[in-house]
């Protein structure tokens, strides 16, 4: 579905005219499961998206934006594959066949398509297939014969569903305040909102109906990221949300650590040479191999439900912990299609294939849709193919078929799966904002220069990056322009 072809969705709003803001909206399953997808979105999709939607850089997302935008500088031949470069700017959705079934398609709508090796491969040698472009088949030859799912597994997948609702159960009614807390509709509630912003009577508030599009949720998700009343300024439009950036980040989340992990625990952690001075006490970069820059870059595909959930609510700049809080609070047999749908919002899973081998996070990954390729002969040839789903395999005497297998696509090689997506052993630089490049003597010298940081002001400490380090620069990479320095030189202050 395309943005043009997309239906609006009809909201009652309620204002507070006096004060030009939202009070709260009206809303069915189809805005409130729309909103509730946000939390699906890996940063990498929500990056690209809001920057296609023409919307000025948020220095809200942290060192997000640099990191993409470093990752999309890197030349290829840093990459394992072609396809782990698309699988940073570009990453699937671990949710994807839930969200096609959104009634405004704000991520890209098109069905993916597969790549499969040539025939006998297919049916009877190999049986692998690949989810992007140019990937090598284990018999050597080049996966480029392109297949869509049948029509059938595309309808059972994607609307196959008879009941309205794709996360919320159809025909439920909610209420969004301003800083996007849901709610199940009621007098009550409605009431208590209405209180909580010191409105004392009706005669200040009046009734919009507003139709909301693709546009305006690429702006509301924009807002949510850095606003406290993402509804007033995307339905109003103020436009007004208040950007951070380094000269307000509020520092105090973060204490001055002192402590450092014992030499007998740092086996199997990451190491990496950080680059210090002493007097403004920040890191000024860091020389990091190729597992360090895989741990990063990963952060683009990392739903921005997951990070949330790491993240206190203390330090949330925007709207979306309100919004992760109300799915937590919501009654799943009463308001929820099921647990699974709950989980699958609190909880997100990379999409398959998007892990790797000892990464410090361990985020799982979603179950990979088992696909079969079924060929039917005629006169000694296969004229006729289908891509289908486990348990659809065509009957008849003449259709051969075959379980294929996805192939891992950060790896040419089959003895190399589980990788990850930078080729090794190499050194790269990466600074205190997640800018990513090749190591460089040079660059080193400039950095120091425009940081004003004298050679004798210096200093390099190793660190060991394990589960909870990476956690932390996970968080104090999407709050915070300063992340190697409030992961390093800084613990959260949780408190």
């Amino acid at each position: 579905m395309s943005k043009e072809e997309a239906k609006a969705i009809s909201l009652k709003a309620l204002v507070d005219k006096e004060n030009n803001r939202v009070i709260f909206v009206e809303s069915d399953e189809d805005f409130t499961d729309v909103l509730f997808s946000f939390l699906t979105m890996p940063m990498g999709t929500i990056i690209r998206l809001i920057s296609n939607h023409n919307q000025p850089p948020t220095v809200g997302m942290g060192c997000m934006n640099n990191l993409y935008e470093s990752i999309k500088n890197l030349d290829m031949q840093r990459f394992r594959t072609e396809a782990c470069k698309t699988m940073l700017l570009c990453p699937r959705n671990g949710a994807a066949p839930q969200n096609k079934r959104l009634k405004l398609q704000i991520e890209d709508g098109e069905l993916p398509r597969y790549f499969l090796c040539y025939t006998s491969c297919t049916l009877s040698g190999h049986k692998l297939l690949s989810l992007y472009p140019n990937a090598v088949c284990e018999c050597g030859r080049l996966m480029d014969r392109t297949m869509e799912l049948s029509e059938k597994t595309v309808k059972k997948l994607v609307f196959g569903a008879r009941d309205r609702g794709v996360f919320v159960k159809g025909l439920t009614q909610f209420i969004i305040t301003d800083e996007l807390q849901v709610k199940p509709a009621s007098t009550e509630a409605s009431l208590s909102v209405v209180s909580k912003i010191g409105l004392m009577d009706c005669s200040a508030i009046e009734e919009y109906n507003i139709d909301i599009g693709v546009d305006e949720v690429l702006t509301l998700l924009k807002y949510s990221l850095v606003s406290k009343k993402p509804l007033t300024e995307t339905l109003l439009k103020q436009n007004s949300a208040s950007m951070f950036g380094k000269e307000d980040f509020d520092q105090s989340i973060y204490v001055e650590s002192t402590v450092e992990e014992p030499e007998s625990n740092v086996d199997g952690k990451i190491h990496v040479k950080l680059i210090i001075s002493k007097s403004k006490k920040i890191v000024c970069f860091a020389e990091a191999s190729e597992e360090f820059v895989d741990l990063v870059s990963s952060f683009l595909t990392i739903p921005l439900g997951y990070i949330i959930k790491e993240m206190q609510s203390s330090i949330s700049k925007g709207s979306l912990t309100h919004l992760y809080n109300s799915v937590q609070e919501l009654n799943a047999e009463k308001y929820l299609k099921s647990n699974e749908h709950k989980e699958m919002l609190i909880n997100p899973k990379l999409a398959p294939d998007f892990s790797y081998e000892n990464h410090p996070l361990g985020i799982e990954e979603g179950l990979q849709l088992h696909l079969t390729c079924s060929g039917k002969e005629h006169c000694g040839s296969y004229y006729k193919f289908q891509l289908t789903s486990d348990g659809e395999i065509p009957s008849g005497p003449k259709w051969k078929s075959s379980i294929l297998t996805v192939k891992d696509p950060k790896s040419h090689f089959k003895e190399a799966t589980r990788g990850g997506f930078v080729i090794g052993p190499t050194m790269f630089t990466v600074t205190d904002n997640l800018i990513i490049t090749p190591i460089s003597q040079v660059q080193h010298l400039s950095l120091l220069k425009k940081l004003k940081v004298p050679f004798s002001d210096i200093e390099e400490r190793v660190v060991h990056v394990g589960s909870e380090k990476a956690l932390r620069l996970l968080v104090a990479s999407f709050v915070s322009e300063f992340a190697l320095t409030n992961t390093f030189l800084r613990e959260l202050n949780l408190k």
